[in-house]
């Protein structure tokens, strides 16, 4: 996580030094496509391993841009776009898969994406990596790694997957409860200056409430029914820390208010004192019935976060004793407003070193004032949950 808050405060001084790599690979990959040495396979007169790609006439006009310009134009490019120039000649063949250029577009736009997931979330050493390790014999494929990671991929990937639709309409017509349920906790709930749960309870245009609250956990917690567009029904418990007035006097004295959801065991392994978390008995009771889990992360870049502490709950509600085991986890990456500098989920995922959790997770940026980001995450828990039923 200190590594990962390190590359995101120097994130531009660190893409520039890679941007003046990645140009030096270019030249050198034009130095070697010019003199037809061979290398790389590409035999003199254009063959590529022995094959010949044709050269149109805009290809050669790109191919006599300077190497800076070349680079900005690949800019530009999606990564399907990178691929299809790689097929128009061997020079752009060998430019395109240059493993530091998809490095360089993976620092770049890793930052800007909306979320990840388990499936996709890329290796903390990817990033650390120090440009001096990088060397023709042993490079890191990172032209795999983005297009695994990258919104654009997950999309393609998805829309090939089978939907689950029918499970729940054979679900309903056989009387099956087919309102999946999910515990909703963390900071995010309590910390930001917009309510994420009093606008999800008020904006019908987005999420349908369906059902009030019909008992309370000692005041801790409710659970609301909503309804998606697509007439599909969820229930959320939503798991505050403390009671409604207890947060209210901590956000007034500005003081750090007791979590009541969580106790404490602290052992020692080895010379080390281990802090291990526990959820009380009513949170337990929920824990035991829900289909999934909610985690409300405070994504705002300003404030202080204790990640270590965050896992350590996050463990405590999806403890596999407490209830069936790989039920899919949605964190949402939440700051208030649009305009507040927020986390990237890439850097959240590893903050919160999700990698180490067994069942499902996505990373998704919500904004609690709009609730931007909010249905997509619901789409993801709702289909996982409806996959792990259906099996």
């Amino acid at each position: 996580a200190a590594k990962l808050s390190a590359m995101s405060a120097g994130g531009t001084e660190e893409r520039g030094g890679l941007e003046g790599a990645v140009l030096g690979r270019l030249r050198l990959i034009r130095e070697r496509w010019m003199r037809g040495t061979g290398e790389r396979g590409i035999a003199p007169g254009g063959c590529w391993g022995g094959e010949r790609l044709a050269d149109s006439a805009g290809d050669a006009a790109l191919d006599g841009f300077q190497i800076d310009v070349q680079l900005n134009i690949m800019s530009f490019l999606s990564p399907q776009d990178l691929c299809h120039l790689g097929s128009t000649s061997c020079y752009w063949r060998a430019a395109v898969q240059d493993p530091l250029l998809w490095r360089y577009f993976l620092l770049r736009d890793l930052p800007f994406w909306t979320s990840i997931d388990w499936k996709s979330l890329p290796d903390v050493e990817v990033f650390n990596k120090a440009f001096s390790e990088d060397s023709d014999n042993v490079l890191h494929d990172y032209m795999a790694v983005y297009k695994k990671s990258c919104p654009w991929s997950r999309r393609s990937l998805k829309s090939s997957r089978p939907r689950y639709g029918a499970v729940t309409s054979v679900l309903l017509s056989l009387g099956i409860r087919a309102e999946p349920r999910f515990a909703m906790f963390g900071p995010g709930l309590e910390e930001l200056d917009d309510s994420l749960v009093q606008n999800m309870m008020t904006c019908p245009e987005i999420l349908l409430v369906a059902g009030l609250p019909q008992r309370q956990i000692h005041g801790i917690g409710s659970g609301v029914s909503f309804q998606c567009n697509n007439n599909q029904k969820f229930n959320i418990l939503t798991l505050y820390s403390t009671t409604s007035v207890e947060r209210k006097r901590a956000r007034t004295q500005q003081a750090v208010a007791v979590n009541k959801m969580f106790y404490q065991d602290n052992s020692v392994v080895g010379n080390q004192q281990a802090v291990h978390y526990s959820v009380i008995a009513e949170v337990k009771k929920v824990c035991e019935v829900v289909d999934g889990f909610i985690y409300v992360a405070n994504a705002e870049a300003h404030k202080k976060h204790e990640r270590q502490e965050e896992l350590g709950r996050i463990l405590a509600m999806i403890d596999p004793a407490l209830g069936p085991p790989n039920r899919p986890l949605l964190v949402l990456s939440c700051v208030s407003h649009a305009g507040v500098k927020r986390i990237p989920c890439v850097y959240m995922a590893h903050q919160l070193q999700l990698n180490l959790l067994c069942q499902p997770w996505m990373v998704q940026d919500t904004v609690a004032a709009t609730l931007d980001g909010l249905l997509n995450g619901i789409e993801w828990l709702l289909e996982e949950a409806s996959c792990k039923n259906a099996q």
